[in-house]
């Protein structure tokens, strides 16, 4: 369903991507892992076409990505990808509600009341059905990720990826967003989703390992785990 071959990307002299090829499978959950600099935010970010390679491409469906235009690419972003970061980037002056509805905010039609009521229904479905006239100043660093979620649902997407969406929450609520995760993909999402959290990575159907740019294809590696619970020198291999 979707694929890196032979991908590459530097910033100025650093190489972040070196030759790395990996593929995910429709309705597949996978984790990326690996050290802080190893490239697995890079690696998302070019999956996700928020980054076009240097050398390499990205096939989705088996159309080669890479090669379009920024128009169709901002049309296959809207229609079938749907991005959580580490840090929720809600507008603080938008309601959870309007925060949702954000995607269909830069559309010239007006937002109608069919996408209101998706929107809401979104917010229902990550436990937030009371909460749409809040504003994010108003709810807990959990529930703020949650609407990022809900905002990430309302396009109802193909593939959904998530670049360590509980890296700035406790474990009690990364345990949430992560189970609330895991119950999307069952429903039919593939999710790709960057970790430091190796609990979290023994969830996926499948593990990518990175070191310094590159898959690590049958070896083993450390890995950092959540700050909170970390374990020095948990060692991992790529399944």
């Amino acid at each position: 369903m979707l694929q890196a071959v032979n991908v590459s990307k530097s910033y100025g002299d650093t190489l972040v991507l070196d030759d790395v090829s990996v593929q995910v499978g429709k309705g597949e959950f996978v984790c990326v892992v690996g050290r802080s600099g190893s490239g697995k935010s890079s690696l998302l970010n070019v999956l996700s076409t928020l980054t076009r390679p240097d050398s390499g491409h990205v096939l989705y469906q088996g159309e080669n990505v890479t090669a379009m235009g920024e128009g169709r690419i901002n049309r296959l972003r809207h229609k079938d990808f749907s991005i959580i970061f580490q840090l929720h980037h809600l507008l603080p002056y938008l309601t959870a509600l309007e925060n949702v509805m954000v995607p269909f905010m830069n559309t010239l039609r007006p937002i109608g009341q069919e996408i209101r009521d998706k929107a809401a229904e979104c917010l229902e479905r990550v436990g937030l059905g009371g909460k749409g006239n809040r504003l994010p100043g108003n709810l807990s660093g959990g529930e703020q990720q949650r609407v990022a979620i809900a905002r990430a649902l309302v396009k109802s997407p193909e593939v959904l990826f998530a670049d360590e969406p509980t890296g700035s929450l406790d474990k009690r609520n990364g345990d949430g967003i992560v189970e609330l995760l895991r119950d999307l993909h069952t429903e039919g999402v593939s999710l790709v989703m960057v970790t430091h959290d190796m609990g979290y990575a023994r969830l996926a159907q499948r593990t990518v390992v990175m070191e310094d740019g590159r898959v690590v294809d049958g070896e083993e590696v450390e890995c950092v785990t959540h700050p909170k619970d970390a374990v020095a020198g948990e060692i991992i291999t790529q399944a």
